[in-house]
């Protein structure tokens, strides 16, 4: 058994949660040509925008280019929040099972990140953290423009 970890982060913003949910949920496919980190997102299978779609991003980590697979588990519009399984991709290179969740209120929006590693010589994935964060920040002076 690998160990386990979380990180979470939440930062201000100032076009409003709602407004960075609805672009996660109603959207996504825009944000590869909002965010230069973005390049490349597809649709593999499943209902656009429900749960259990299927789809992959190739986005860029400290100067490479990596790949994503992912299949969305949750979606609640409540709590404006999405959790997204990953099955795919560099991430399972480092981690057993790899888990990112996205939630937002009001002026704030969170991301976490819940892992397993597969040994105890593997990073925290502050990179992958690092781009969630920086793509959520040009989203949000995409929507203030």
């Amino acid at each position: 058994m690998g160990l386990k970890g979380k990180l979470i982060a939440s930062q201000e913003v100032k076009c409003g949660g709602h407004s960075v949910h609805d672009m996660f949920h109603t959207n996504t496919h825009h944000i590869r040509n909002i965010s230069p980190l973005i390049n490349h997102f597809e649709i593999h299978e499943g209902e656009i925008l429900k749960v259990g779609e299927v789809v992959s991003w190739k986005y860029i980590e400290d100067g490479k280019e990596k790949l994503l697979k992912e299949v969305i588990e949750a979606i609640d519009h409540h709590e404006k929040s999405i959790t997204w399984k990953v099955i795919g991709g560099d991430v399972l290179e480092l981690y057993n099972s790899f888990t990112i969740i996205t939630s937002n209120e009001h002026e704030w929006t969170t991301s976490t990140l819940v892992y397993e590693k597969k040994n105890e010589d593997t990073p925290e994935p502050l990179a992958l953290l690092g781009v969630f964060l920086d793509v959520i920040k040009h989203l949000e002076d995409h929507l203030l423009k």
